[in-house]
């Protein structure tokens, strides 16, 4: 290029950058449309900082798993620069501890203790205590100082404790990390034994090595339908992926000793059922003002951003939790350095990004020997959505319809209520688990007419149904004998449909000491002429409660798929007053419908069309996409009178009523014609009419 033609087009651009200094700027740095998110950074000084990893960050960004996490941050200083920054993962190996001379202290009348003296100033974050006889349980507070004259709270309220009856065992208390020479522990004893002195008492060094605290978030919970003995509770989790190591379970008060399972749904067959991510017992133990808690659940990573914790009661009342968190473990930090201290914003919450390499991974090596100064204390500010981020996509967006559906062989067809755009979960009732028990002819008609495709999912807790009160009956099977009467009593129960799948059959009483052998009966139905009118015994169990301090638990009985909506329940009294049936549930399997609705789009659930092969649709193949995305989850309204009774249980006896009306007008028309004699007018009269 011609020399003077160069200078020219560089005065130019100098011009218009003067005239136009946003619009230089914005050549020079372009606007990135697609983070979703913002945050300020306020560093703690100027120079190395660290700034910890929160759940607010890892729900927001677009990678939270594996190599990829966090790829997608960008530290930005106020002038539009990128600043550089390092996750660091301190490497696992042994910590250091420094042992401690321990120096007793004046006991007063509620507390004792000790202090401990490091012999110098010593980053710490760690006390152990070892030494101690077992059993014990104590509440302490714990102290540091530098110079033994001005003290520092490390620890407000803590406990330790070594309970080998019970399993339970935590003599290590951690802190926020500071350079301390003395430590001055206080036991509470206002309300528990003294113990004696340790015989050794450490502190970690910080930095040096052993896992580090772990994050703990506190997430919402709701209780959900269960059986009898059993607790369920739905966990709902900032976002799906979210590295979680295990899920703590928090109560107010109390001893508890009961298993506990953590699960999800996965993809298996063709449709979601629950998987289990972890099991675990929880164990808390009280001795008179302190407990000793160990009510943490391991669990594999989830994958959705919603899971549920099943608790075994056994004979226990219902546990009530107080709090549920989510805990993750090996997080790491994020080291930058500031010039300034000015406050930075990040941004984050783009999908596909590769993590940047700065210069500053020079510096990597010293720290993670902890040769490098330690660095101060940033701090997050609220997360905002960036004001030039992209809208959130709705999850499975661009989902192509299903096939034309023909209404004609479908018996039920039902509205569904309307809802936003985005993918849905919608629980399926009793009506439809009636006409459908297999869901194969299960279809969402569009108002196209086109199938929209969905994903079956089962759950683990059941659709509870309400059943009227059982009422006293008499012995529905034909006596064929004297028999004892008195010694066996009989209740009625109508359940919703004529034809239900398999489910449970929850029973409760008024009475509290007892035992009896209970049966339930249903007729048999559909079968030969001989077997009409007799009963089969479908289910039993022993049922029987010996503490009058406490309410009877409820019975549990498994009844098979069946026809008939009158089942009887027959109690075995011996020489008793009969037992009270006070209230009866049924336990259906539940089932939702994953779909993604169309905005404004209005929808109908048709099923009822016998020997329909379940659906196949493409849909599984985004089912990843799906299972990581919130729900808005919704429920069918009541069915119209008639809309969703099935035809077949009512079909057999139309077609044997017409059957024997036509064989009885048969009969008729014979015997008519076998009353008159050959010849005879077929009016029976004389030849004259007369």
């Amino acid at each position: 290029m011609n020399p003077p033609l160069r200078l020219t087009r560089l005065a130019l651009l100098v011009l218009l950058a003067g005239l136009f200094p946003a619009a230089a700027e914005e050549g020079l740095r372009p606007a990135d449309p697609s983070f979703r998110f913002t945050r300020e950074v306020t560093p703690g000084a100027s120079g190395p900082n660290r700034l910890a990893v929160d759940v607010p960050l890892l729900s927001g960004a677009g990678s939270r798993s594996g190599a990829a996490l966090l790829s997608d941050l960008r530290l930005v200083a106020p002038d539009g620069s990128e600043v550089p920054y390092l996750l660091v993962t301190p490497p696992p190996r042994e910590p250091e501890w420094v042992r401690a001379s321990i120096l007793p202290v004046p006991a007063t009348k509620t507390a004792s203790g000790f202090e401990a003296d490091l012999g110098a100033l010593h980053p710490i974050d760690r006390l152990r205590v070892s030494g101690l006889p077992a059993p014990f349980l104590k509440r302490l507070r714990l102290e540091g100082s530098g110079d033994r004259a001005r003290w520092t709270v490390l620890a407000e309220e803590g406990t330790l404790f070594d309970l080998p009856d019970e399993g339970l065992s935590r003599t290590e208390i951690g802190f926020p990390a500071g350079e301390h020479r003395w430590l001055r522990l206080a036991w509470n004893d206002a309300r528990s034994g003294r113990v004696p002195l340790p015989d050794r008492v450490d502190a970690r060094l910080a930095g040096s090595g052993g896992r580090p605290e772990p994050l703990v978030e506190e997430i919402p919970f709701e209780r959900r339908a269960s059986e009898p003995g059993r607790s369920r509770f739905r966990l709902k989790l900032p976002a799906a992926g979210l590295p979680i190591a295990a899920i703590e379970v928090r109560v107010a008060a109390g001893n508890v000793l009961r298993e506990a399972r953590v699960l999800e749904s996965r993809l298996s067959g063709g449709r979601l059922v629950p998987f289990g991510l972890g099991r675990g017992t929880l164990r808390r133990a009280e001795r008179d003002d302190a407990s000793a808690a160990e009510m943490t659940i391991r669990v594999s990573r989830p994958a959705e951003a919603e899971m549920e914790l099943v608790v075994e009661d056994a004979g226990n009342p219902s546990l009530e939790p107080a709090a549920v968190a989510a805990v993750l473990e090996d997080l790491p930090w994020i080291y930058f350095e500031s010039a300034d201290g000015a406050a930075l914003s990040a941004r984050f919450g783009a999908s596909g990004r590769t993590r940047p390499r700065y210069d500053l991974e020079a510096v990597r090596p010293a720290l993670l020997k902890g040769s490098a100064p330690p660095p101060a204390i940033a701090a997050w500010g609220d997360r905002l959505p960036a004001a030039d981020g992209p809208a959130p996509a709705v999850p499975g967006a661009g989902i192509p319809p299903g096939a034309a559906l023909d209404l004609g062989g479908f018996r039920v067809v039902r509205e569904l209520p309307a809802g936003p755009a985005g993918l849905t979960a919608l629980l399926l009732d009793a009506a439809v688990l009636a006409s459908s028990p297999n869901l194969a002819d299960v279809r969402i008609l569009g108002a196209d007419g086109r199938q929209v495709p969905y994903l079956l999912e089962t759950l683990g807790e059941p659709l509870v149904v309400k059943l009227e009160a059982p009422r006293r009956a008499e012995d529905p099977r034909p006596r064929s004998g004297p028999g004892e009467p008195g010694r066996v009593s009989f209740h009625r129960i109508d359940l919703p449909y004529d034809r239900l799948p398999a489910a449970r059959l929850e029973l409760e009483t008024s009475a509290r000491v007892f035992t009896r052998r209970v049966v339930v009966l249903r007729e048999r139905l559909g079968g030969r002429p001989e077997t009409a009118g007799t009963f089969a015994e479908v289910a039993s169990a022993a049922w029987e409660n010996a503490d009058p301090e406490r309410e009877a638990p409820a019975l549990l009985l498994d009844l098979p798929q069946g026809e008939g909506k009158t089942i009887y329940v027959s109690v075995d009294d011996g020489d008793n007053a009969p037992l009270p049936l006070v209230r009866a549930t049924l336990l259906l399997p539940a089932h939702r419908l994953r779909f993604v609705r169309e905005d404004g789009s209005a929808l109908r659930l048709v099923y009822g069309q016998a020997g329909l092969a379940p659906p196949r649709y493409d849909l599984e193949l985004l089912a990843p996409r799906l299972l990581g995305a919130a729900a808005v989850e919704a429920a069918l309204p009541p069915p119209a009178a008639g809309t969703a009774a099935p035809v077949e249980e009512n079909g057999p006896k139309l077609f044997w009523a017409v059957l024997v009306g036509a064989v009885v007008a048969l009969l008729v028309l014979v015997a008519r014609l076998l009353r008159r004699g050959p010849g005879q007018p077929e009016t029976g009269k004389g030849p004259e009419g007369g």
